[in-house]
């Protein structure tokens, strides 16, 4: 049986290049609007609209810091695979601005590559998360057909929410992070770990049907999720010595209209309900992103942080995995795993908590569509 991290000498085959899809972020004031016109493309939604949520970039000079923090997963990623003799070459494409997927997918398909592996940088089951970047792909892969370019096969590699490498730089995180607290509050903070919130409907049909986890309340999506958390809170209580530390999973970056019902309780609500309830302090901890892109810096740095300060609430906020070595060398161990296990060869999957290894391989009626079916690849 191969071991990921101890892996046959067949290496990444049949793989010849690693792709990290993501998905981007302006770079420049005059790119704001443009790319928020890339995001809701289809929706409907007023150029002036998207001028008022584009004040959200404009506090950061119309930069988001995604892009900047791709680059440094991507250094990392070369780096690791270099030291560890993995000749794997890795690009990087994103969905909604420059260096877009498809202009991507077209470099590869000129550079020689047919059989890609995909990074998505997003660490759990669900539609915008998994099936919507399995979409991008399906779109971009058309385009080069009509193009007459090679054709290539793309596989996502599995969730890694659960991997060693992403919950242990987050446990250091959290750590690191009740360590700013007063030393007076520091014992009695409250931990709340913080996501994107997605409507409530489409938290309900993440996973794969046969998912255990997507017949729990909110499917698979929210499972993985409070998994994680579990897992975080225990480490952390055990380094600790606070044993009955509370905890909550916490929603953030709601987008969608008043109407529909989306994941709560949002992290400004939560903060002014566990003031009233006497807490001392809280600690964020945003295990729903990979790194500090705007959604961290605005919704927690700047709104969150706003809100506690008006209570007179402590708080301090865990760091994101970002390019962190575990991280780097937990995508290494997944390309590993993925390609013996192509290979046919017997794989011994790396995963902490109750939930066990993800699928490789996503089902047809994942994580659905919630406007229209549309063609994704890697599933079946």
């Amino acid at each position: 049986m191969s071991d990921a991290r101890n892996p046959s000498p067949s290496g990444a085959a049949p793989y010849d290049a690693l792709l990290l899809l993501s998905f981007g972020g302006p770079e420049a004031p005059e790119e704001v609007v443009p790319f928020l016109e890339n995001v809701t493309r289809g929706r409907g939604i007023p150029k002036e609209r998207l001028k008022e949520v584009g004040k959200h970039y404009f506090l950061f000079g119309g930069v988001s810091p995604i892009n900047e923090q791709n680059r440094e997963l991507l250094a990392a990623l070369r780096k690791d695979f270099a030291e560890h003799g993995l000749d794997l070459p890795v690009y990087w494409g994103n969905r909604n601005w420059a260096p877009y997927l498809v202009d991507t997918l077209r470099e590869l398909a000129g550079d020689g590559h047919r059989r890609i592996a995909v990074l998505a940088t997003s660490a759990y089951a669900g539609y915008s998360g998994c099936r919507q970047y399995r979409e991008n792909l399906a779109d971009a892969l058309a385009t080069l057909a009509a193009e007459g370019l090679p054709a290539l096969t793309v596989d996502k590699l599995r969730h890694f929410y659960n991997h060693p490498g992403f919950i242990e730089p987050m446990v250091d995180a959290t750590l690191a992070a009740l360590a700013e607290l007063p030393e007076a509050v520091r014992t009695g903070a409250r931990l709340a770990f913080t996501t994107h919130s997605i409507p409530d409907t489409m938290a309900e049909t993440s996973g794969a049907p046969d998912d255990p986890a997507r017949g729990r309340p909110g499917g698979a999506y929210v499972a993985q999720h409070l998994d994680v958390a579990r897992l975080i809170a225990a480490a952390v209580a055990e380094r600790t010595g606070v044993a009955d530390r509370p905890w909550e999973l916490v929603f953030q970056s709601r987008s969608g209209a008043p109407h529909t019902p989306w994941l709560e309780p949002d992290i400004c609500d939560h903060l002014a309900a566990r003031h009233a309830e006497g807490a001392p302090a809280v600690v964020m901890v945003p295990i729903g992103f990979v790194s500090d892109h705007m959604e961290v810096k605005y919704d927690l740095d700047t709104e969150a942080v706003a809100k506690a300060a008006e209570l007179g609430l402590p708080v301090a906020r865990a760091a994101t995995v970002g390019a962190d070595p575990r991280f780097t060398a937990a995508v290494r161990e997944l390309v590993l795993e993925r390609a013996a296990t192509e290979r046919g060869e017997r794989v011994t999957r790396c995963a902490l908590g109750t939930l066990g290894p993800s699928h490789d391989v996503c089902a047809v009626a994942c994580c659905p569509n919630p406007r229209a079916p549309r063609p994704a690849v890697a599933e079946r």
